[in-house]
Order: structure tokens, then sequence, then C-alpha cells
């Protein structure tokens, strides 16, 4: 039987957090009456965050528990429990309690009836510290909007629910997993909405990410935009931009012979073209346009023998 949901945590080092949180989603699913089933993923933890998951199994078979044997990050931890989560509806949560479970039913009656693909939740308000997490969570967003075209307000809210078929299509790695909702739009999945959800102060321990959270994020927002852009095509780019420092360095380098000849026709003393700098700057134009298009050629062939080459996405099928 498929069950309604699935519930899937990513965790590290929330042994104290793990009754609370199993105990609130039980209840909730009870309540509500969905089938379901909770995916825990333990991500190398060292606080006996296992022990506490096989304790909960041991007393609910709707529990599911995934160990890694070291820290992969919360991007891998997702990928583990998309490909064996079986509910209609996917829904991720972190592990914290900062998440409420009571988030369920609203997010899970949008992706089920209201048609939606995937629906990101949205924390409007926030108990975190606004010098080290909102300001700059904010700027993040902002910059995130503009170069995805997805009009969420919170990129990397860990509350999200998916339609199954979403989190059976899309790859996450890295640290990727801020930037699910653009990697599932170039996926085909392009109904996307968002949720205000309830932002809860963390009750135990410490939070697990820091400043540079912001800075990696930046960095793959650049690395999915590019890739989503040119991965299987790298000659549109690469090729492109090489003809056109080589077209400069060789136009500049025409118009260096050419001024010569007009000084030498004219019996008018000129200086060596090597005495300009418009000579250098031309030849490193035209090596600099070479060696771009040979990355664009590589790149082809690259890509031409990648197994993903012709990957695409089936909607439908009589």
């Amino acid at each position: 039987m498929i069950p309604d949901i699935s519930v899937v945590v990513p965790l590290y080092n929330e042994a104290e957090s793990l009754p609370v949180l199993h105990e609130w989603i039980v209840r909730v699913m009870t309540e509500n009456r969905f089938s379901y089933e909770i995916i825990m993923v333990d991500d190398g933890s060292n606080d006996g965050s296992w022990q506490v998951i096989e304790k909960l199994a041991a007393t609910d078979n709707h529990l599911r528990g995934i160990k890694f044997r070291r820290n992969y990050g919360k991007s891998a931890a997702l990928h583990c429990a998309f490909t064996i989560a079986k509910g209609r509806v996917v829904i991720t949560m972190d592990a914290d309690l900062q998440d409420s479970p009571d988030e369920i039913p609203g997010l899970y009656e949008m992706i089920a009836n209201q048609q939606y693909d995937l629906v990101s939740g949205w924390k409007k308000k926030r108990f975190d510290n606004k010098v080290t997490k909102n300001i700059p969570s904010k700027l993040f967003n902002w910059t995130a909007r503009k170069f995805s075209g997805i009009k969420l307000h919170d990129f990397n809210c860990g509350l999200k629910a998916y339609r199954n078929e979403v989190v059976k299509a899309i790859e996450v790695y890295g640290e990727m997993h801020r930037y699910i909702p653009l990697i599932a739009k170039k996926a085909g999945f392009t109904s996307i909405g968002e949720k205000v959800v309830q932002h809860r102060k963390r009750q135990f321990g410490t939070t697990k990410f820091g400043l540079e959270r912001f800075i990696n994020g930046y960095l793959d927002l650049l690395s999915i935009s590019f890739i989503s852009r040119f991965g299987r095509r790298p000659m549109h780019f690469f090729g492109l931009l090489g003809t056109l420092m080589f077209l400069v360095g060789s136009g500049m380098a025409i118009y260096l012979g050419i001024d010569k000849l007009i000084s030498i026709s004219h019996h008018v003393r000129a200086r060596l073209v090597t005495d300009s700098p418009y000579f250098y700057i031309a030849l490193t134009s035209m090596i600099i346009g070479m060696q771009l298009f040979t990355a664009g050629f590589l790149g082809e062939l690259v890509s031409r023998s990648s197994a993903s080459r012709n990957e695409y996405h089936i909607e439908k099928e009589i």
C-alpha cells in the first residue's frame, strides 16, 4: 500500500530532539488519519542519535532509519531518503524542532488538492539573530529570486512538500538542497508554491550552520545556474565567448598592421608594432579566445560521452 505521506528528516547530532519530534509527527498523522512513513537519515552523528532512532523504530513500524558512516551533508541525506520514499507526498523538515509538524496537513493539501508540484515553507517571522542570520538570509534569498526567476521568500527553509514524482526525477548533491525548487523547475516541474509556516526557537543543542553557508550558497547558485543552462552545450558558452575574444584580438592586430603600412606608405617613421601596448592586449585576447574555444570543444566531447546526455523526464505515456 502506498502511504499518503513520507516525512523525511535529515539530522546531525539531534538526539535530544528526536523523541519529541517523533511523538509530534505521529500525533499529527493520527489526528488527520494519514497513512504515512517517517524516514530519519542520521548524517554521521556522534551524540547517540542513531541509538535513539533504533529505540523509536522498535516501537513504531512506520519509522525507517538510515545511518551514514560519516557526515556527508544535508543534500546527501535528502537524496538518499528521496530514493526510497514511497508516499504520494514527500515532506521534508529539520530535526531541531524549529519546523512544526502541525504544518503537515496544510502542505499536504496544497500538493494533493491544489495540484502544486512543490510547496516551500516561508518562515515569515523568525526568531534567529538578525545580524548573523536574518539579514544575510534576506540578501541570499533576494539574489536567488533574481537568478532563478522563482518568487520564493525562503529558499533555504527545510520545511517543504513535494509530489513524489518530483523527488524521483531530481538529483540533489553537494550543497544543492538550497536550490531544490530551481532544480525541480529545470526538470519541468513549474507549479511551485509557497506557504507561510511557523518558525520556532531551538529547544536543544546549537545550530550546525554558520555564515559560511551563505558564501557557499552563492557559489552553488552560480554553479547550478551555469550547469542548468550550458551543462549539455558548453560550446554555446565557451565557444561564443572564445570567438568574440579572438575576433577582438584579431581586429586590434589588423588595426596595428594597417597603421604600420599607412605610416610606411607616407614615408613616416613608424615605431615597432611590439612597442605598442595594444599589441600585447591583442595577443592576450587571441590566446584567451583560443583557450576558451578549446575548453568549449573539450566540454562538448565530455558532454557527448556522458551517460546523461539524453536524460529527460517523461510526464505521461499511453
